[in-house]
């Protein structure tokens, strides 16, 4: 039963978009024709890299994430640097930190051999993300397709248009708006940190500086995380289940377990602690939010009919 209301209220929530599709001629059923199997091979795919490694679905829904925060959904967080083109993998926010690019490239690899020059590098990502998430176990969302590529990159708005974790409440909801996404959008997409780990560096000053963290919590951090030193080592953002899209993060903040700063904004005597007890109290409602304000974010600003172009490679402009 608990299946079916989620299932409804995501059918529900997606329905309530479909202007949004319609806007940015984006449809589900954009490669119905041009390549059917599309949406077979991004699954084969990614169900053996997360089968290979489970935080791999965490690394490409923040790879999405990242790539539509910086000018849209149009791939560019794909891109190499080169001598002549500088792209946005070593922003401040990127730089040894998203991953999952060769994940990327073995779908698009596929993807052509069945369909050449037909699916953008975008929609791969879009469709990746999606499913990572359900093979850790949260529920499907529809996605609507018809993105195109950039041929540009832009690591300065990467540096600055990317929430950091140090954020507080009011910038996190600022930033958000910033690219149409309401406090509640905001509230639902932080929950991908369900799944997932940090680097020390995101989260040393909280666990060392921070009031509003569970003593025990701070402390088992500080064995992987030194004051100085040891920068890139890696804690689950949800100490809980975090191989798990479950609505565990929620309960994690409600007892002041929020790994980075800005993950415990939103239980810190704010206007999102409702909204985060409703969440910690009912996984449909949250995967229902979830999967909407994926769609919406999925909306932001993307490439459609001729602008762009359809990469061969999802690392260089063609």
């Amino acid at each position: 039963m608990a299946s079916m209301i989620t299932q409804f209220l995501i059918t529900f929530s997606i329905i309530s978009l479909l202007p949004y599709f319609s806007h940015a001629k984006l449809s589900p059923n954009f490669y119905a024709r041009t390549c059917p199997t599309l949406q077979t091979i991004v699954r084969n795919e990614m169900t053996r890299a997360v089968d290979a490694e489970p935080r791999m679905g965490a690394s490409i829904l923040r790879l999405f994430f990242h790539d539509c925060f910086v000018q849209g959904c149009d791939a560019s967080i794909l891109l190499d640097d080169t001598p002549t083109f500088t792209g946005e993998k070593n922003a401040l926010p990127n730089r040894n930190s998203v991953r999952g690019f060769e994940v990327i490239d073995t779908i698009k690899t596929r993807v052509e051999a069945a369909c050449n020059a037909t699916v953008s590098c975008a929609d791969i990502l879009a469709l990746a993300a999606r499913d990572g998430v359900v093979l850790l176990k949260g529920s499907p969302w529809i996605v609507p397709l018809g993105r195109r590529d950039s041929r540009t990159a832009n690591q300065s708005a990467a540096n600055t248009q990317l929430p950091p974790p140090f954020a507080n409440l009011t910038t996190l909801i600022s930033m958000f708006a910033d690219k149409g996404l309401n406090a509640r959008d905001m509230t639902a997409l932080s929950g991908a940190h369900t799944i997932g780990q940090a680097q020390c560096s995101s989260f040393r000053t909280r666990i060392y500086n921070d009031t509003n963290i569970d003593t025990n919590f701070a402390n088992a951090r500080k064995a992987g995380c030194p004051v100085s030193g040891g920068d890139n080592n890696l804690a689950p953002l949800d100490v809980q289940t975090p191989n798990r899209f479950d609505n565990k993060y929620y309960k994690n903040l409600l007892v002041r377990r929020g790994l980075l700063h800005s993950d415990q904004e939103l239980f810190n005597g704010g206007s999102q602690d409702a909204l985060v007890r409703i969440y910690s109290n009912d996984d449909a409602a949250f995967d229902a939010d979830f999967a909407a304000a994926m769609v919406k974010m999925g909306n932001i600003s993307p490439l459609t009919g001729t602008d762009g172009e359809i990469r061969k490679n999802c690392r260089v402009v063609n």
